[in-house]
């Protein structure tokens, strides 16, 4: 079959990439306008090592359809409008007979939406699948990047006036597809039931049409609508933001704004200069929606489509921490040295004070341990400084690490301030809070009925001598908890 005569007028571009970075290279060739992304994308969507051509890719899987089909779905393949799932262009049509309509694609110049080609769009889309897959039980027509259409039109997501858009939408969209079905073959079982869209939306005609799609014909088919997850069918699309989800990002990862972030600025009346200055003022000049919106626009859609995916949980906002600025220690500090000893194992605990006399940094040095228990006991202390010298309260240390359990364990001596210690770390924040939090009372230490509180035995098993047996690393070896 020859390539269609809509290609002739098409500047193209060849381009040598892969599916990922780890995929061989092949030759790709496509519209000189598509980004490097399509061209990754129709090397996942065509199988094969071989170079690969927009136009040879589409005219297989087209093959069936008349001449008509075949220019109305080139057309909408041109424009970035429509295409169909991987599995349609791979040749197995029957395992998932899907389209997607990319919905920023169907905005016209002087910012107007084309309803009528949306709706004409959705019937070429079914009556295309239910010519390749005559046996399906269920098309799958769905729409993507809605919150690149509503960025477009300057509507923010988290707004009543998106969620009619969107309801509105998919009730044009199910109605279309229910009629695309009905033509498919005789009636199914059931007939197509779903309330009433919204009864306006800020898209002039959109809500009168999606009143007007609502029709009694019985579709052939169980399903007709789907909102999918992202696929290469997307990228090849050119689509930002993935079905019904909010934009969650207007940067691109090359530093430019996003088709989506410029388009709402023209939409406001809002220049690129101006947003920069709104945020350096402090100001975002573009909507941030979470998961609250992401979950009422899925409720908002639900009643008009089949398949939805499942909606989104709700998180609750986590609470804001601002970091103190950090208070950096004179360079010559008062503090202490303290040697003591833990049921015979030497520990060496230093402090650094600033000029009023409170902690802000703390160095805990072991002699017997091993060298990774002792850099980990290192690295330890000096995360305990840092949050000390930005405003983390001594006391929240110690609540937090008196009575941690583990070996060494026992009797302190060369402290008359520490009596026992249950590990390294309870003995140092026994001793800080003596020295530095006054009165503050702490648990004693107490330890486990039937054991040893002489027990040198370590917790890790790198600490055991390198010539004890595989037995005795056992035998030594105890399970020990808070």
């Amino acid at each position: 079959m020859k390539t269609h005569p809509i290609w002739h007028g098409i500047r193209t571009r060849t381009i040598a990439i892969g599916a990922d970075p780890d995929e061989p290279m092949r030759s790709v060739t496509l519209p000189a306008t598509w980004d490097d992304a399509a061209a990754a994308a129709l090397t996942g969507l065509v199988p094969g090592e071989a170079p690969v051509a927009l136009a040879a890719a589409a005219r297989d899987w087209m093959a069936p359809l008349d001449e008509a089909a075949r220019e109305r779905l080139l057309r909408l393949l041109l424009t970035r409008r429509a295409a169909p799932s991987p599995a349609v262009w791979r040749g197995r049509a029957a395992e998932d007979p899907s389209f997607v309509l990319n919905l920023p694609a169907f905005m016209e110049p002087g910012g107007v939406f084309d309803t009528n080609g949306f709706a004409e769009a959705v019937e070429a889309c079914a009556d295309t699948l239910a010519i390749l897959t005559p046996a399906a039980r269920d098309l799958a027509i769905g729409m993507t990047d809605l919150a690149g259409l509503l960025a477009m039109l300057g509507i923010k997501y988290d707004s009543d006036g998106a969620r009619d858009v969107a309801g509105c939408l998919a009730a044009l969209m199910r109605g279309h597809a229910d009629r695309a079905s009905a033509r498919a073959g005789e009636p199914g079982a059931l007939r197509s039931l779903y309330p009433p869209p919204p009864p306006s939306a800020v898209i002039p005609g959109l809500a009168s049409a999606a009143a007007r799609a609502r029709t009694d014909a019985i579709p052939h088919h169980v399903m007709t609508t789907s909102i999918r997850m992202p696929d290469a069918t997307d990228a090849l699309l050119g689509v930002e933001t993935g079905g019904i989800a909010p934009a969650f990002d207007w940067i691109t990862q090359e530093g430019h704004l996003t088709r989506a972030a410029r388009g709402f600025l023209g939409a406001i009346g809002m220049s690129g200069e101006q947003a920069v200055a709104a945020v350096l003022h402090g100001s975002n000049p573009f909507p941030v929606a979470g998961s609250e919106a992401h979950a009422l626009m899925h409720d908002a859609v639900a009643p008009f489509v089949h398949q939805m995916p499942s909606r989104p949980v709700i998180s609750k906002p986590k609470p804001v921490v601002v970091a103190a600025a950090r208070r950096d220690l004179p360079g010559r500090r008062r503090g202490y040295t303290h040697q003591a000893s833990l049921s015979g194992h030497k520990v060496l605990l230093r402090t650094g004070e600033y000029d009023n006399g409170t902690l802000g940094e703390i160095t805990i040095g072991l002699s017997k341990e091993g060298p990774a228990f002792k850099g980990l006991m290192e690295a330890f202390a000096a995360a305990v400084s840092l949050g000390l010298q930005h405003g983390i309260p001594l006391e929240t240390y110690v609540e937090a690490f008196t009575l941690t359990r583990f070996g060494p364990a026992g009797a302190v001596e060369g402290d008359p301030a520490v009596k026992h210690a249950t590990s390294f770390l309870d003995y140092a924040f026994r001793n800080l809070a003596a020295n530095y939090l006054g009165e503050k009372v702490i648990p004693e230490a107490s330890f486990e009925p039937g054991g040893s509180e002489d027990d040198p035995t370590p917790l890790l098993p790198l600490d055991l001598p390198a010539e004890a047996s595989y037995k005795t690393k056992r035998r030594n070896l105890r399970v020990v908890g808070r």
